[in-house]
């Protein structure tokens, strides 16, 4: 029995050294603490506290998925005109719509981002156009419209496969968050969090900064789309966008659009207005590097790199155009319109820009990665400093009220045994604190009303064993057998009370987000440990005592 005892003790002395030692040894070069103030810095390092706690930013955000879709047939539109003219295919327009009713509607045509009109297919050529299409665009159908065209030719409208627009929306959502991710951690914020939030078919995204040294400026970064496109000038700048569309007689020419631009005089002024190609000669996603520089005039600008397709798209489109402007627009706004001197290949350059803190902003944002889509952020919160200390003196004060409250109870009405209990809550917590910084878990208020919880359940269990073995006592058993058969019949009460809860909490966390998971995950750490200090530790507690007592001698219960 004795070494039994010993063996069980040791096992407990070893989960409490394992513990404190978790607890107070710094990560970083302070090791164990030599005073006070080494201990509180520790201990700050070691438990990593959430946004409702350390302050900081929370923002939900939702990304455009469809700006992706619409991406991906715009560049389709133009590789399918190469394609054509490459396999000597005649033919009369290629469209991005369905068929003439909606090409000629422009609210239903800008509704419209998964098909792709084509007109004036000569018949003895269709099977050569349905070739093309399965070698070179697969992740299109292809439908003959019904009917003859004048001349005797075909049209066609191919349609977007919707497994390949489901991946489009699905690869653009977790493309924005690891962008995202890249634009914060490049900024230095720690311990960011960004995850996908509400329902799926909302493609939205959950934003939490904890302890932002500049809120504004990281909100600004992450806000910004940074959709950067490359377009032929067609015609401008023009001073409004009113003399822009006068000289068209109201309607822009096809495939063209109005986009504004920064006045670049030395007084500044209004906005002036480009007239563009609609589809881009490269995009963002074509960029391999981006770094903050210096123009030959002297101002601020980014030197970027292409890739390998990109550079050649860029390549044929600039030696084509030499002597043309080409729009340099960022988030549909032109950033300068420089007129293109000579063929362009794997690298360039974005002059004119404002400031340094512009072009190194624009830099890192180029670097981190273009999103693929435009964000609209639906809500936007900011934890001061102040509120989450205000939170965490509160929630300290309710646990350590609570704590005592049900120490002094234990005391009092179990007398002896209720040191007992004591010892084996005291040792609940201080197991699940140690568990939150081994698995560097981030403590949130929510987690703060588990810990209070776990208490409540660590007493429940107590209290289930201390009442079985009174009752045993009652019915004249001695000590060692009223304990062991007190622990037996209880285990199973506590082991079912404790499994419908843990089911509970993972039910909580598959289906909860941020602050809910934070919750499940400390009421699920905090039951597991209650299960060792309720049953096991309390167990050898009452075995020593049982152990030592003289024989006929009572149990302080």
């Amino acid at each position: 029995m004795e070494k039994r005892i010993r063996n069980r003790a040791a096992l407990i002395l070893a989960v409490v050294a394992a513990s404190v030692l978790g607890i107070v040894w710094g990560k970083g070069l302070g090791g164990f603490p030599r005073n006070f103030t080494q201990l509180k810095e520790n201990l700050r390092e070691n438990v990593h506290l959430g946004l409702d706690l350390r302050g900081g930013t929370h923002m939900v955000l939702q990304v455009h998925v469809d700006d992706a879709v619409k991406v991906t047939r715009d560049e389709t539109l133009d590789r399918i005109s190469d394609g054509l003219k490459t396999k000597k295919i005649p033919y009369t327009d290629v469209q991005p719509c369905a068929d003439p009713a909606t090409c000629s509607d422009p609210q239903k045509r800008d509704k419209d981002i998964t098909h792709i009109y084509i007109s004036g297919i000569p018949q003895g050529q269709r099977g050569d156009l349905r070739t093309m299409v399965d070698e070179q665009f697969s992740d299109w159908n292809s439908n003959q419209l019904p009917g003859v065209q004048a001349g005797g030719t075909l049209a066609y409208s191919l349609e977007l496969k919707p497994t390949t627009v489901t991946s489009i929306r699905n690869q653009t959502l977790e493309q924005a968050i690891t962008t995202i991710n890249r634009r914060v951690n490049s900024l230095g914020v720690t311990e960011p969090t960004i995850a996908e939030y509400g329902n799926s078919e909302d493609y939205e995204l959950v934003v939490e900064l904890p302890s932002v040294d500049d809120p504004t400026r990281v909100r600004e970064i992450i806000q910004k789309t940074a959709l950067l496109e490359w377009k032929l000038v067609r015609e401008g700048p023009f001073p409004s966008r009113e003399a822009a569309l006068a000289t068209h007689g109201g309607i822009l020419p096809p495939d063209t659009q109005l986009l504004p631009g920064r006045n670049q005089s030395a007084g500044g002024g209004p906005d002036i207005w480009f007239v563009v190609d609609r589809i881009a000669a490269i995009t963002g996603r074509d960029l391999t590097g981006a770094d903050p520089g210096t123009g030959s005039d002297g101002s601020s600008s980014v030197n970027f790199t292409l890739t390998r397709d990109g550079a050649a798209r860029f390549s044929q489109v600039t030696g084509a155009n030499v002597g043309r402007n080409l729009a340099i627009v960022l988030d549909n706004r032109v950033q300068s319109d420089p007129v293109i001197q000579s063929q362009i290949g794997e690298r360039g350059e974005i002059t004119h820009l404002q400031t340094i803190q512009e072009s190194s902003d624009l830099a890192l944002l180029l670097r981190s990665g273009a999103l693929p889509a435009s964000i609209t952020t639906m809500s936007e919160e900011v934890v001061g400093p102040s509120l989450g200390a205000d939170s965490i003196r509160h929630g300290v004060i309710a646990a350590i009220v609570g704590f005592l409250a049900i120490v002094s109870f234990m005391l009092i009405y179990y007398r002896g045994a209720g040191i007992n209990a004591d010892l084996a809550l005291a040792l609940n917590l201080l197991i699940l604190i140690a568990a939150f910084v081994y698995i560097a878990a981030t403590l949130t208020l929510p987690g703060i009303a588990g810990i209070i919880l776990t208490v409540g359940m660590g007493v429940d269990s107590n209290v289930l064993v201390f009442e079985r073995i009174r009752e045993e006592l009652r019915q004249g058993k001695t000590v060692g057998s009223a304990v062991d058969a007190g622990f037996s019949n209880a285990f199973r009460t506590i082991l079912d009370t404790h499994v419908t809860t843990v089911v509970s909490a993972a039910i909580l966390f598959a289906f909860g987000t941020g602050p809910i998971r934070g919750f499940a995950v400390t009421l699920t750490i905090g039951l597991v440990a209650n299960l060792f200090t309720s049953v096991f530790v309390s167990r050898v507690i009452f075995d020593w005592v049982a152990n030592r007592l003289p024989k006929g001698a009572a149990l302080s219960i």
